[in-house]
């Protein structure tokens, strides 16, 4: 070894003594791969790099490390550290999602779409009672207070008593009295208030049917917003590993170059792919900012909101299982049975318009009295009445109601019909990105293998000056981060494809 360390000081003296075009020359002979082990002495053992062995399958939760070992710093102790303040990793925010159940509460708490859903069965439950109120007695009362500005003063008289004459001066009209009264009515005879209140009880079951539809969605929603931001964390963390080795790169080209065995257009293509690493990271950055704001969003919060690495994809699958249940069939799906629900709606509205050509009886009574004396009658009177009442012409509105109303019926029809097609594309689709997503994460990983064979070869020839440019170097470099960044899409995206396929044929009521 101290005969080694002997020879290779001599060829570094005997190469410092040279001009620019010796050393060039000397570059050019295959003892140069001697002077440039004294700057990387595992290259020997880079000369027969091993097998890049492909990525196992994905475990259930978190993405293999895609890294390469050619691209990952700790497995090239030849090339020096190097430090730069992008390599740091993005700020994690103040609030991080530690399991599923956490989000799942939050979601509930806080989701706007829910809460407006639930806000509209309230509706649909006050149109109910309004419709029963139609049914039920109604008592009125009502009081006036009269005060006459203009009157007449009257002497009559009364009466005649032992040749006496009673006389009595009287304010005509009336200068101040009240009246009150209190009203009953009651629906003897009217179908088409009966009719409304089943229609009114029907609405409300379209409603609780779109609670159900928003919360499969909203799960859905929830779901792959946490996946999206677990991809973009993985892309992130890939783009600082490619950044990592385009400044190892630019730091051996340097070296090469200073030796003669490198130009300066060899140092500008590494600067480049330098300047596109640090792109990659600012747009791969503001992404994951993005991704973890929209997560924020799902859960109601407007900040970011982040996941930790404790939580695992499979478990987040498996608790979606427990929650929502799967259907037989698309046809249970919870839109399509509020399709079908609402047709019947639009149905008894055509009835109820119908209804409306037929008269109608009620019983009413009141109760009157007044401070003013009337004379002979009583001041407090009672009385009760039947009232009938028989449309005969209102100038064609109900014509005009009922041709709304089957307009309706028509478009509510046309709407299951819509629903159902959507639904069953949907579902098939969602099937089949799952084998779509299983074949495109074999294809990503075995060309991720050829993209780190590739660079781990091109930069092995390239230390050793076997012919190998620096255009080719910088091409496989970005081949590689490329590949590494759609191999992790496309595992993650497996996933999200796992989560569709889910929720596309389940019931999320709890």
């Amino acid at each position: 070894m101290k005969r080694s360390n002997e020879t290779v000081g001599k060829a570094v003296a005997a190469v410092t003594k040279m001009n620019g075009a010796q050393a060039r020359k000397f570059a050019s002979v295959r003892w140069m791969a001697v002077l440039l082990c004294v700057f990387c002495p595992d290259v020997t053992r880079a000369q027969a790099p091993a097998a890049v062995v492909p990525s196992p399958t994905m475990p259930q939760g978190s993405p293999p490390n895609i890294a390469s070992p050619a691209t990952n710093p700790q497995a090239m102790p030849s090339e020096p550290a190097v430090d730069d303040p992008m390599l740091a990793p993005p700020p994690r925010p103040q609030r991080e999602l530690a399991d599923w159940n956490e989000a799942a509460v939050e979601l509930r708490a806080r989701s706007i779409s829910l809460a407006t859903a639930y806000a509209e069965v309230s509706k649909a439950e006050a149109q109910s009672r309004i419709a029963l109120a139609a049914l039920l007695p109604s008592i009125n009362a009502s009081a006036t207070a009269t005060h006459q500005f203009i009157t007449n003063k009257v002497t009559t008289i009364q009466n005649i008593t032992n040749g006496t004459q009673n006389i009595r001066t009287l304010t005509t009209p009336s200068s101040d009295y009240i009246n009150g009264n209190i009203t009953l009515v009651q629906s003897l005879v009217d179908a088409k208030a009966w009719h409304d209140l089943g229609t009114a009880r029907a609405a409300e079951v379209v409603q609780r049917l779109g609670i159900e539809n928003v919360k499969r969605t909203m799960i859905l929603s929830l779901a792959t917003s946490m996946v999206t931001v677990v991809t973009a964390e993985r892309i992130a963390e890939i783009n600082r590993i490619g950044l990592r080795s385009a400044l190892e790169l630019l730091n051996l080209t340097n070296k090469k170059r200073s030796l003669g065995a490198a130009t300066g257009l060899d140092t500008v293509r590494a600067e480049q792919i330098v300047a596109s690493s640090r792109a990659s990271i600012v747009s791969g950055d503001e992404s994951l900012r993005q991704a973890r704001e929209a997560l924020g969003l799902a859960l109601g919060e407007p900040r970011q909101v982040a996941v930790t690495s404790a939580l695992k994809l499979d478990g987040v699958l498996q608790s979606i299982g427990q929650t929502c249940h799967p259907l037989n069939n698309s046809f249970e799906r919870p839109e399509l049975a509020a399709a079908r629900q609402q047709l019947a709606v639009t149905e008894r509205g055509i009835r109820s318009v119908e209804l409306s050509f037929l008269p109608t009886l009620k019983a009413q009574s009141t109760v009157s009295s007044s401070t003013l004396d009337p004379g002979a009658s009583p001041r407090t009177t009672w009385n009760i009445q039947a009232v009938l009442s028989v449309p005969i012409w209102d100038g064609g509105a109900r014509y005009g109601s009922l041709r709304s109303a089957r307009a309706n019926r028509d478009e509510a029809a046309y709407s299951i019909e819509s629903t159902q097609r959507s639904i069953t594309i949907e579902v098939e689709q969602a099937r089949r990105a799952v084998q779509v997503a299983e074949q495109s994460v074999a294809v990503a990983r075995n060309s991720a293998a050829l993209a780190a064979r590739n660079d781990e070869l091109t930069r092995i020839a390239y230390r050793l000056g076997q012919g190998t440019t620096s255009f080719e170097l910088v091409a496989a470099a970005v081949a590689l981060q490329q590949a590494q960044v759609q191999l992790a899409v496309q595992e993650f995206g497996v996933v999200g494809a796992r989560l569709t396929a889910l929720l596309a044929m389940a019931r999320c009521s709890d």
